[in-house]
């Protein structure tokens, strides 16, 4: 059984475990590997706690809402989802920002379930159900674009490149629209 609530600072170290841990297997072979070797769960979960006690809002001023999925008191996912950063799209798109899921957990439904709470959490921001979403997926990260295609996304056309350790990693950007439950 998964519930899902509000991140809270106590949770950043399972949170950053699972992003690192998120990377080092979304990414093998597509981000160079001293780059996810050097990816430190202990800064990165400082950063959430900065940010977390900040004091801000969540979705004010572009603030993240931050969610996380527990199962037998255990932290097993996180999912984060705010405002879109894009300018080209209209106001009131939302966007998911983070999905990860513990790489052991990845098609138990962990995923559906934070997807379907971020679902929620943007309609919410939106304040309608027409209301759109986008996201932005590493382009050869082939098993999170199945997971969005089969959640209703499609890529859009648009592309963008990170850049780690000196290698460009392109990324694709997704849509839904209009954003409904699934």
């Amino acid at each position: 059984m998964v519930t899902i609530r509000t991140m809270t600072a106590a949770d950043a170290d399972e949170v950053a475990e699972i992003r690192v841990r998120g990377w080092r297997t979304a990414y093998a072979g597509i981000v160079p590997r001293g780059y996810l070797d050097a990816m430190d769960p202990v800064a990165n979960a400082a950063v959430h706690r900065e940010r977390l006690a900040s004091g801000s809002e969540p979705a004010a001023d572009g603030a993240a809402v931050d969610a996380v999925a527990e199962a037998a008191g255990a932290v097993v996912g996180w999912a984060s989802f705010g405002y879109c950063r894009d300018a080209d799209r209209p106001p009131g798109t939302g966007e998911l920002y983070a999905l990860y899921v513990r790489p052991d957990l990845i098609g138990t439904g962990v995923g559906r379930a934070l997807w379907i709470a971020a679902l929620e959490g943007l309609r919410g921001l939106t304040g309608h159900e027409g209301a759109r979403a986008v996201l932005w997926v590493v382009k050869d990260n082939a098993r999170a674009r199945r997971f969005y295609e089969r959640a209703g996304c499609r890529p859009d056309g648009a592309e963008r490149s990170a850049e780690y350790a000196g290698t460009a990693v392109p990324e694709v950007r997704y849509v839904l629209d209009p954003l409904r439950a699934p």
